[in-house]
């Protein structure tokens, strides 16, 4: 994969004070491409799939909001969901997204991680967990541990 406009486009958006005011690469100096690949090669170390893993945390984000604000026991989780006034655009400029955000705790080894609209899309659509050091990282590694442990 190289380094496309629109890629070059989207990792300028990314950029702290853009989008948001932490951006989305934390202390990651690497480019989007590489850290996509980084990803990519991560998952399939894993045996998780893009997909699968996108479904699977919209699931549990939509039973997280049914308490919005109160932790939510569901199957082996506790969420907390909470939400902010307004909506956060895509980096990619392919939708906007409310500030919906979720904790996620796996109750079996007490891994947890946390989520929001913009980066379960970013992470189905872009395969783009974010930059190391970042928020909203989604680390491949935790993602199993709280999902699949």
């Amino acid at each position: 994969m190289k380094l496309t406009p629109e890629y070059a486009s989207a990792q300028e958006s990314m950029k702290p004070g853009k989008i948001t005011a932490e951006g989305f690469l934390g202390d990651d100096d690497r480019n989007i491409v590489d850290i996509i690949t980084a990803d990519e090669e991560e998952f399939a170390h894993l045996n998780l799939d893009f997909s699968e893993v996108a479904k699977q945390l919209r699931q549990l984000l939509r039973e997280g909001a049914k308490g919005l604000g109160n932790v939510v026991a569901f199957e082996k989780w506790e969420i907390t969901v909470d939400e902010a006034r307004g909506n956060i655009p895509c980096p990619f400029k392919d939708g906007m997204f409310s500030k919906r955000v979720a904790t996620i705790k796996n109750l079996n080894n007490s891994k947890q991680i946390m989520i929001s609209d913009l980066s379960v899309h970013l992470l189905e659509k872009h395969r783009f967990l974010q930059g190391k050091g970042s928020i909203f990282r989604l680390e491949p590694s935790i993602i199993k541990a709280v999902l699949y442990e």
